[in-house]
């Protein structure tokens, strides 16, 4: 069990949901609720949005000691059922209009269902399973465990200095690592949320955070690239203390002009790296040394380590080192699941976690990541294996070979019809067209055995 609300006060805001506004006393009554209704170990499907009945009901099955299986809003019936059938839930909590049954307890639009009595065997530890954040589906879960969510909420608690005056808003998806993180630790602080599904696009999301005194949000790299384009003002915004950035690396001119923007303004701008395999984040760039180490992640958070592992399998921790980045602390997660079967699974990460990203070891101590160990991209925040997107491709028929950097991925192929490849890529992944760059070429570059030569693709670009 874990409870969110042991430094908040009663009577404090908690959440901001339109006009609505959310005591702490008020999430304290709801966990209530729920306890009577529900079994602790109960395994809840959870169908997660920006609204504050979500998080009323993430912060009560918490309490509870409920495990939790997150998944984004709007999922379509076909992957939900295989979730279901998978895993064997006794619970679900979503929209209402989702499920054709009599709810044991309701929040406004939301409510939560019992759809078998007896949950699978889990691991005491568990508390939530959260999305890889692969684009292409699959029922690949991370099984983080109550003590990974909160040294993980503490440690950013800590070394944002967030205190209980703090208001964040939304700007992410519930459900996924980052933007859950954000909760955990403003809720651990005794802060306050604006719960708003609205996006940057819309007017009445900034005048939401004026009114209401928003003093941080965070965004993936898209996120400041959407504001750059949308030339924010960060002056309309005079309540803001800092801004956050996870999710991939953000390109130098975008990361310069936001560093730039919130130096003018006495702003700070911290960049962050994490992994969903340690909880949310495992390191961040002090706030000033935004504009002097531009492309750096930065150093570990508190209570975490970081170092390189090289070829031979030595870890380094000395300037100019380079190899795979490797991280110790509280915040790694137990493993991965992909049925119910998986859920009594122990410890199988140890607290260290080999991140798959090549980084260099500065001259400070500071980490930058230069490369990817495998090939796998990051758009928008969610990963995207560039292996799996080929195969995909070619399965409908295509001669594909793919490569790519965050936010784009550049599709070269050798068919005689490829115009319709942008379309047919941004239909099976969810992603915009633009994340697309698709080029015709006579023919993929091709080693001995057949292998195609992709450092001679990167020379086309």
């Amino acid at each position: 069990m874990l409870d969110l609300l042991e430094n908040a006060l009663p009577g404090d805001v908690a959440l901001i949901d339109n006009e609505d506004y959310f005591l702490y006393s008020d999430l304290l009554r709801f966990s209530d609720l729920v306890e009577k209704k529900v079994p602790s170990r109960s395994l809840v499907v959870f169908l997660a949005d920006n609204t504050a009945a979500s998080i009323m009901a993430y912060v009560a099955l918490l309490r509870v000691g409920a495990v939790m299986l997150m998944v984004k809003k709007g999922i379509d019936e076909e992957p939900l059922h295989s979730i279901i059938k998978a895993f064997a839930p006794s619970h679900i909590w979503c929209r209402e209009s989702r499920i054709a049954s009599v709810s044991l307890v309701s929040m406004g639009e939301h409510a939560l269902y019992r759809v078998k009595d007896a949950p699978p065997s889990m691991d005491s530890r568990l508390a939530l399973l959260l999305p890889t954040s692969g684009s292409l589906g699959g029922a690949k879960y991370v099984r983080v465990t109550y003590e990974n969510i909160l040294s993980n909420a503490c440690s950013i608690k800590q070394y944002l200095g967030i205190c209980s005056t703090d208001r964040a808003v939304t700007t992410l998806p519930f459900s996924y690592s980052y933007g859950i993180s954000i909760v955990n630790s403003h809720l651990i602080a005794g802060a306050s949320l604006l719960v708003t599904e609205r996006s940057f696009f819309d007017r009445l999301f900034w005048d939401a955070c004026r009114d209401c005194e928003v003093t941080t949000f965070g965004g993936v790299p898209y996120s400041y690239e959407i504001l750059r384009k949308l030339h924010f003002d960060i002056r309309e915004l005079p309540s803001l203390r800092y801004l956050t950035q996870a999710g991939g690396s953000l390109g130098s001119e975008t990361h310069r002009w936001i560093a730039e923007e919130c130096l003018n303004e006495g702003i700070d701008f911290v960049v962050m790296y994490g992994q969903t395999e340690a909880t949310a984040r495992m390191a961040y760039l002090p706030p000033e040394f935004a504009l002097e180490k531009v492309g750096s992640v930065g150093i570990a958070i508190p209570g975490g380590r970081m170092a390189v592992l090289d070829e031979v399998g030595t870890i380094h921790d000395n300037p100019g080192a380079l190899g795979e980045l490797v991280y110790w602390g509280a915040n790694v997660t137990m493993g991965y699941a992909s049925e119910a079967g998986d859920l009594m699974h122990g410890d199988e990460f140890g607290g260290c976690l080999q991140t798959g990203d090549i980084a260099r070891i500065d001259e400070d101590g500071f980490f930058e990541i230069v490369g990817r160990k495998k090939r796998i991209v990051k758009v928008y925040g969610n990963r995207l294996g560039l292996d799996e997107m080929e195969n995909m491709l070619r399965a409908e028929g295509y001669s594909v070979a793919c490569i790519g950097k965050d936010d784009l991925v550049t599709v070269f192929c050798d068919s005689a019809s490829f115009e319709e490849l942008a379309d047919l890529a941004s239909k099976k992944t969810g992603f915009p067209k633009r994340v697309f760059n698709v080029k015709p070429i006579d023919s993929l570059p091709r080693n001995e055995s057949g292998k195609i030569l992709y450092s001679e693709l990167s020379a086309w670009l």
